[in-house]
């Protein structure tokens, strides 16, 4: 089965629901394994093509990768690097960038207001002087008597020397006024532009407050939105990651435990066969049951197709008549019985209801009701754990484990003093039997 799913790279659905936590680990790995091992030789495979293609075309054009320290391809992994940012730096970075944006907008319509309001306040003051024109005066006398004529002369150079100094004084009040005006307009080019700088002071400092203020807004509404519901996300994210990152190394460490007890196995039953002979031990011949069983039915049919899920009951008593029952599977080691822990096609709740009211190390063996298989369910102190047991190729195994059964009963001894995993201490201590008046198993053996 396992052989199967490695190879298609896809389990069912189904049989995924019967795996517990340990056995996904477990198949997890050796699907990355497995994934690996086919990326390499796809690897080797496309170097073999590529020197093959430079040998045939040299002077075509070609890529090359930038090798690292390990000779392999460099990689830039984001965060790992001294000068990568963290997370929330990063975030900082981008509230800070748009709480500065936002601020220099509003400083912008600010400046401009306030240049709108100077040059109305400044335009108002500024007035054109009106300069005054003095014109000079043609005096040409009439003909005259000679005295009189005099006597108009020196009165018109009389009236004429006092214009003069009328418009003497006119001009040095014109000049006087021109340039108090000039001044005047000088100060108040200063107090314009004293003002503008002022202002020019106020909306950065506005604008640096107003970044600030936005950028704690914007920091706050993260934090009141995203920082509970993140933080709580993140948490219980690195907790899944080092629970699994636990459960692989145990699953790990459990299979290379599993593999060196599947080596000893291995040399005792060299052992005994060298010591033994060459036949291996007969089990002990079955006590007489009510049982019709006859040699077609101790040969499984070769039409009978193994598969890893069905859809119907009937499918899986068929499955269990043809090929479990010559194997004697669901008996006690000598044969005579039926084990007392050994269940019928029951679901996960019956198998729970049952052991519900028992204490932790009760445990049991049922057919599941989905895959051609079985399933050990076991009874923790708080919970229930469910094992799938692989029963492919005439032996019987955890999924994922490395040992192998000859018999359901040799697992289930084994595993009385050797725990199914190191982290969970799962001994098979007290079978689960049947309920009070009615068992289960019935329709197997009908």
């Amino acid at each position: 089965m396992l052989q199967q799913i490695l190879t298609d790279m896809f389990i069912d659905p189904e049989l995924l629901t019967e795996l517990n936590e340990e056995q996904k680990q477990v198949l997890f790995f050796k699907m990355r394994q497995e994934q690996v091992r086919r990326w390499k030789e796809k690897e080797a495979q496309l170097e073999k093509e590529e020197t093959a293609s430079k040998e045939s075309n040299a002077t075509g054009r070609s890529v090359s990768w930038l090798p690292g320290l390990d000779s392999d391809v460099w990689v830039w992994v984001m965060g790992e690097h001294p000068a990568d940012k963290p997370y929330d730096q990063i975030c900082d970075d981008i509230i800070a960038e748009r709480a500065a944006l936002q601020a220099q907008r509003e400083a912008e319509e600010l400046r401009a207001k306030k240049e709108v309001e100077l040059v109305k306040r400044f335009s108002t003051i500024f007035t054109e002087p009106e300069l005054l024109s003095m014109r000079d005066l043609d005096i040409r006398p009439g003909p005259k008597e000679e005295e009189e004529e005099q006597r108009e002369t020196q009165r018109k150079e009389a009236q004429r020397k006092e214009e003069q100094a009328k418009e003497q004084q006119a001009r040095e009040a014109s000049a006087a006024a021109a340039q108090e005006q000039k001044q005047q307009e000088e100060e108040l080019k200063k107090r314009e532009a004293e003002e503008r700088r002022r202002a020019e002071e106020e909306v950065r400092r506005l604008e640096e407050q107003r970044k600030q203020q936005i950028y704690m807004d914007l920091r706050e509404i993260r934090e009141d939105k995203d920082d509970k519901h993140w933080q709580e996300t993140l948490r219980k994210s690195k907790a899944a990651d080092l629970r699994r990152r636990s459960m692989a190394k145990q699953a790990l460490e459990d299979h290379r435990r599993r593999s060196v007890k599947a080596l000893e196995r291995g040399r005792v039953a060299a052992v005994t066969k060298a010591f033994c002979g060459d036949k291996p031990l007969l089990p002990p011949k079955p006590k007489p049951r009510n049982l019709t069983v006859t040699s077609d039915t101790l040969k499984p049919k070769p039409g009978m197709r193994r598969t890893t899920s069905t859809s119907s009951r009937e499918h899986i008593i068929r499955w269990f008549q043809e090929e479990q029952l010559p194997l004697r599977a669901g008996f006690e080691k000598d044969q005579s019985r039926i084990a007392p822990w050994f269940h019928g096609i029951i679901s996960r709740e019956d198998a729970e209801e049952l052991m519900s009211e028992n204490k932790p190390g009760h445990f049991l063996v049922r057919v599941s009701e989905r895959i051609l298989g079985y399933v050990l369910s076991y009874r923790c102190k708080d919970a229930f754990k469910h094992f799938l047991i692989d029963a492919t190729d005439g032996c019987y195994m955890l999924l994922g484990d490395q040992i192998r059964f000859s018999s359901l009963s040799e697992l289930v001894d084994y595993h009385e003093g050797e725990p199914i995993t190191m982290s969970g201490g799962e001994r098979l201590l007290h079978p689960c039997g049947q309920k009070a008046g009615k068992v289960d198993y019935a329709d197997l053996f009908a």
